[in-house]
């Protein structure tokens, strides 16, 4: 029987290709955290969710297992872990998302019927 090794990319190589946000500045993060942990920890769904960050010019995605706030520009901004949310607590408190999953197999978006 074969054994596979563990592949399992590191943030370095996730930001180069476009995956996970770099790591936020002291500043930018305390000030997200401030303005977006409050939707995050408060919203009744996940759909709620999402349109409480776009009210505020933010969308989200999943990206290697990591829910990705994007800026206006669809550029990957932070993760809820970044600002104290992640997405466990989330999915602890309203249940697990439901993704639709891109080709990559890697990222999805929020499916909404």
């Amino acid at each position: 029987m074969r054994h596979q090794t563990e592949f399992r990319l590191d943030r370095t190589v996730l930001q180069s290709l476009g995956g996970l946000p770099a790591p936020l500045d002291c500043e930018t993060n305390a000030l997200l955290r401030l303005f977006l942990a409050p939707i995050l920890e408060t919203a009744p769904d996940w759909a709620s969710l999402a349109e409480a960050l776009g009210e505020k010019g933010y969308d989200l995605c999943f990206r290697e297992g990591h829910l990705v706030i994007l800026n206006d520009l669809g550029e990957a901004l932070c993760t809820g872990s970044d600002i104290g949310v992640p997405m466990a607590r989330i999915a602890g408190r309203i249940g697990r998302p439901c993704v639709r999953a891109h080709r990559d197999g890697h990222s999805g978006r929020l499916w909404q019927a």
